[in-house]
C-alpha cells in the first residue's frame, strides 16, 4: 500500500486482522471538524488493537487506519482469524498480551491528554524523537490531538528560548535538558 492509503474507517466493519510486514500504519480518531488524534502506530510485529477488538467483539471499527509510509501487510479474514484464535491457545495469549500492552499505551495517552499541558506533551514528543525530528507542524498537531496553529506557536517559543531550531519539515533539538524541564512541569510555556 502506498503512503496515505486508508485501510479502515471508524464505523465500518473490520476488513480483517492486519499483519504488517513492512512500513507503518497510523491509527487515529477523527473529530467532525477534521482534527485527528493519533492513538498509536502499528509497526511490523505489532498488533492493531482496534482490529483485534472489532474481530473479537464483532463490532464496527472505532478508529481509522492509514498507511503512514509505503506498507506491506497481509490481511487475515475475520473468519480465519476467529478460527485460528479458537484452536491455537498460544496465538490467542500472544494476541491478548500484545493487546494488553497497547491498552497500557492508550491509557498513558489518555492520561497525557487529560492531565498534561500541551507544551509538556510537545516537549516530551520532541525529546523522545530528537535530536532531529523530520515532520511538519500539522503532523505534530495530529499526533498531539490539537491544531497546527498552537503547535507552531509553541515551537516558535521553544525556538526563541534556544531549545530547538526550526527548518522546513525539520526540528533540531538543541537543548534536550530544557525540554525535560518542561516535561517535568518547570519552565511553563
Amino acid at each position: 500500500m502506498p503512503a496515505g492509503t486508508r485501510l479502515f474507517d471508524a464505523g465500518q466493519p473490520c476488513p480483517g486482522f492486519p499483519l504488517v510486514d513492512a512500513g507503518s500504519v497510523r491509527v487515529s480518531l477523527m473529530a467532525p471538524d477534521g482534527r485527528q488524534l493519533e492513538l498509536y502506530r502499528v509497526e511490523p510485529g505489532e498488533v492493531c488493537v482496534v482490529s483485534a477488538t472489532c474481530l473479537f467483539a464483532h463490532r464496527m471499527a472505532t478508529a481509522s487506519g492509514e498507511a503512514r509510509t509505503e506498507t506491506v501487510l497481509r490481511l487475515i479474514s475475520p473468519a480465519d482469524f476467529e478460527a485460528v484464535c479458537e484452536r491455537d491457545a498460544v496465538l490467542r495469549r500472544y494476541v491478548m498480551g500484545l493487546m494488553a500492552e497497547r491498552l497500557a499505551d492508550l491509557m498513558a495517552l489518555v492520561e497525557a491528554v487529560a492531565f498534561q499541558r500541551l507544551d509538556q506533551r510537545l516537549a516530551a514528543l520532541l525529546g523522545a524523537r530528537g535530536p532531529q525530528v523530520r515532520t511538519t507542524h500539522q503532523q505534530l498537531a495530529d499526533e498531539l490531538g490539537t491544531v497546527r496553529e498552537i503547535v507552531s506557536r509553541l515551537l516558535r517559543r521553544f525556538e526563541r528560548d534556544g531549545w530547538v531550531a526550526l527548518g522546513r519539515e525539520r526540528i533540531d533539538v538543541l537543548d534536550p535538558a530544557a525540554l525535560q524541564r518542561v516535561c517535568a512541569g518547570a519552565n511553563a510555556v
